[in-house]
């Protein structure tokens, strides 16, 4: 399972529709775009305004946004969220999700890919997002069908085959099983692209197993990922536990999206 091409945006918009009920956007301390405040002091100016004199480095750090390094965490690349804005906005999600509305404003774009297995289960989650895939229409025939396309676990697994008088077991190895049923996709293929037939093409999708990976461009917001997370961070399929690894990843999560695990 891959996530490439990770993007999260609109923290400025969210943050300040996070204030509009009680018009309090003058108590907002956060900054955004502030790429550019990188070189010079600005860094400084904002530690202070946020901590005291004494202590703004310190409050930096214990709240992610200096690693142990000093480095910058990279978020000054999305938004620094100040200490006011933080704190409301954490009231707000854990009182519910009818008061933290503005997490459905805080976007993720992400590049996914994973076996079909796992995108029937993550389908569930169908309202506030949205998937391009890549197609199995148009582009499954179009290159040879190799095992580098799936992702199969536990080769060594011993498939009964059938069973001789007096109990002696004969049977084939899950790794030579996968092989045949991939040969078999590569030969339908094949005929597919010699014949120009869509039977054979029907006849590859039904077989193709729901191993075969595919790559989707979805996007999120903030708000379907808190409840993805708490959903699904203990479920059986290991793929769950890489997407929730994912959104560990993801600025601010531990602030706003796994807030109160």
């Amino acid at each position: 399972m891959r996530f490439e091409n990770t993007h999260a945006y609109n923290f400025e918009g969210a943050l300040h529709g996070m204030r509009n009920p009680m018009n309090s956007w003058d108590k907002s301390d956060s900054y955004f775009g502030i790429a550019d405040l990188y070189n010079g002091n600005a860094m400084n100016d904002i530690a202070e305004k946020w901590g005291d004199e004494d202590n703004s480095y310190q409050w930096l750090k214990d709240n992610g946004i200096l690693r142990e390094s000093d480095s910058y965490n990279g978020l000054f690349e999305v938004a620094l969220i100040g200490p006011n804005d933080m704190n409301l906005a954490q009231k707000l999600i854990l009182a519910g999700n009818e008061h933290a509305k503005f997490t459905r404003q805080i976007f993720v774009s992400v590049d996914i890919t994973a076996p079909l297995y796992w995108w029937k289960e993550f389908d569930t989650y169908k309202v506030g997002t949205v998937a391009n895939s890549t197609s199995t229409m148009h582009k499954l025939s179009a290159i040879p069908i190799t095992k580098e396309m799936f992702e199969f676990d536990n080769p060594d697994l011993l498939i009964d085959k059938y069973t001789v008088p007096h109990g002696d077991e004969c049977g084939i190895v899950f790794s030579d099983y996968t092989d045949d049923i991939i040969d078999m996709c590569e030969n339908l293929r094949l005929k597919l692209k010699e014949t120009g037939d869509a039977a054979y093409w029907r006849a590859l999708v039904q077989i193709l197993p729901n191993a075969y990976v595919q790559t989707r461009t979805v996007t999120m917001s903030y708000a379907n990922l808190r409840n993805i997370y708490f959903q699904r961070k203990n479920h059986k399929l290991k793929e769950w536990h890489d997407f929730c690894d994912w959104i560990k990843q993801l600025p601010y999560s531990k602030d706003l999206i796994t807030i109160g695990e």
